[in-house]
């Protein structure tokens, strides 16, 4: 059992075949699947995909590449649209990125903060997008925790140790993508070597980073095998059982998910 921590489903790269790409993803063990809002103005589509399928949840939040083109929201706001639903377990993504700079660098630090009083006020956990900001999300993260414990994760983490000793210091969790599979990946994949076990996920980031043997092709949830196989080997496990820590860790993570798929399974003859 596997669970792909990170994928955006409402996508119009999976509009013509999501049934067969939830089949496919069913058959290749990843048994969950978490589909990340990433603008706000768009959150009745992702609410209603996750509605859909029982084994899909849901965020609701902002990418900091939309943090300009998108309504200001407050962690209130966030708050009340995640009670909407029990599928909705998270807020994100959000985050920085200068890399691109969509969206200038004082809206997307004021949407972070907001996700992260969201997730403090709520108990849900934030997902976290870094891009060339290393020392701004570090410095970000640091400054709100300050104010109040929150939970939450760096998603599709390609970064260096500051980022990571910085997460985990705060409790957080790492979420590992195609990208630890690249070939020229190898500094990334000595740093997993290091992760704690118990504080990581796994994900496809689909329809993006397509990981090994599959890269350059459209990323879909299957593809999560792939890379757990990958880690797993990365760290010297047996695959049947990184699969079950990291299905374990992001059930411990969020918490509603757990109570959402107990709903399903008490629901289902």
């Amino acid at each position: 059992m596997l669970v792909d921590s990170h994928c955006h489903l409402d996508f119009p790269d999976f509009d013509e075949e999501l049934d067969a790409v939830i089949a496919r993803a069913g058959d290749a063990g990843v048994d969950w699947m978490l589909t990340i809002c990433t603008h706000v103005t768009r959150f009745d589509r992702v609410l209603a995909l996750a509605d859909r399928y029982d084994n899909v949840f849901c965020t609701v939040g902002i990418h900091p590449h939309e943090a300009a083109a998108e309504p200001e929201v407050t962690a209130e706001h966030l708050i009340r649209m995640a009670e909407r639903h029990p599928k909705v377990v998270g807020f994100g993504e959000t985050g920085l990125d200068y890399f691109y700079e969509h969206s200038p660098r004082e809206r997307q630090q004021a949407s972070f903060r907001a996700h992260i009083g969201a997730a403090r006020e709520s108990g849900l956990p934030v997902i976290v997008h870094t891009r060339d900001a290393d020392v701004d999300t570090v410095r970000i993260l640091q400054d709100e925790y300050a104010k109040g414990a929150f939970s939450g994760l760096i998603h599709c983490f390609s970064s260096g140790r500051t980022v990571a000793e910085g997460a985990l210091d705060l409790g957080l969790y790492i979420s590992l993508s195609g990208i630890v599979t690249f070939k020229q990946a190898e500094d990334l994949r000595h740093t997993v070597r290091d992760l704690p076990l118990d504080r990581i996920l796994v994900e496809t980031d689909a329809p993006y980073l397509a990981p090994v043997p599959r890269r350059g092709k459209r990323n879909e949830p299957a593809y999560t095998a792939h890379t757990a196989a990958c880690v797993a080997g990365i760290m010297g496990m047996d695959q049947t059982a990184f699969a079950r820590a990291t299905t374990d860790n992001f059930f411990r993570l969020f918490a509603k998910a757990r109570e959402a798929r107990g709903l399903v399974t008490e629901e289902t003859p």
